[in-house]
């Protein structure tokens, strides 16, 4: 029986020691993985700050979610602390503490659109996927609106992470944006901003980081446990776009937050942003979420 018991305590302190080698080993793995460089050149695109340009900039700000993590300032914001994660978001403007101060234009374009720091790390967090089909005109004008910003004190930037999220990261199950996007990719050839299919899906892309390049939506990986599924955006199995039978329906979500029965949404759903949406881009992204091949929920 001593023996059996010795055996067993050896066996369990093996177990133990391995877990924790286990779990070391991947934080050493997540830090290197977050200090990577990747390289990626870029071209700069051309900016135009005529008013047109700067009040596009200011749609897509306003409209595309950088307005609900950086603030309408640009001065960063607490935008997750839950589960352990603790994430705020950088000074974009020019003031204080600002992370981009001295960016150029193609440091500009290398964050947006790849998810890459101009020193080459990887940016953490920050949905890069949801930016990189932007058009050159699109990112000169958001890039044009924020350079205009007035500069304001902010917050330096924060990303704590716990050690359950570091070693999914560290094994791939989550990744940062850099991993997600296609690099090779020419930017997307601008299309019409009407309420067709084609422009919907353009709108659409800013719906990626939550509901998967699917949009079918599951689990947000990484996410804090609390956090509910992202809703299936498809006409597959499990299907939120039934309760969204007309546009009208649908815009009246964006604009309130709220289901067609009167209950509320997730506030994780970014009604900042998409209750800003024009009426052209909103009845296009419904178009096209209701052209969608069904696909089950959850597999993002």
């Amino acid at each position: 029986m001593t023996a059996w018991l010795n055996r067993t305590t050896i066996a369990l302190a093996l177990l133990l020691l391995a877990s924790v080698a286990a779990a070391v080993g991947g934080l050493v793995l997540a830090e290197r993985k977050m200090a990577r460089v990747i390289a990626i050149h870029v071209k700069p695109v051309k900016l135009i700050t005529d008013a047109a340009h700067i009040d596009q900039g200011r749609y897509l700000f306003n409209t595309r979610g950088c307005a609900d993590c950086h603030g309408s300032n640009g001065a960063g914001k607490t935008v997750i602390d839950s589960g352990g994660i603790l994430v705020v978001s950088p000074n974009i403007s020019a003031g204080e503490r600002s992370a981009v101060l001295h960016y150029k234009v193609e440091d500009w374009v290398r964050t947006l659109r790849h998810g890459v720091k101009p020193d080459g790390r990887p940016v953490m967090i920050m949905p890069s996927e949801d930016y990189n089909r932007l058009t050159d005109d699109d990112v000169a004008s958001v890039i044009a609106y924020v350079r205009q910003l007035q500069p304001v004190p902010g917050r330096a930037a924060t990303v704590q992470l716990p050690l359950t999220v570091k070693l999914m990261y560290a094994t791939g199950r989550v990744k940062d944006a850099a991993e997600k996007i296609d690099h090779s990719l020419p930017p997307s050839t601008p299309v019409d901003a009407a309420v067709t299919v084609s422009h919907g899906a353009y709108v659409a892309n800013t719906c990626i980081n939550c509901h998967g390049a699917g949009l079918s939506g599951g689990t947000i990986p990484g996410g804090p446990p609390e956090w509910p599924p992202a809703a299936n955006l498809t006409p597959g199995r499990g299907s939120a776009m039934v309760n969204y039978p007309t546009a009208d329906i649908f815009i009246a979500m964006l604009r309130s937050g709220r289901r067609p029965d009167g209950s509320p949404i997730s506030p994780l759903m970014p009604f900042g942003s998409l209750r800003e949406m024009n009426e052209v881009d909103a009845r296009a992204l419904h178009a096209y979420l209701k052209a969608l091949a069904p696909r089950d929920a959850g597999q993002r």
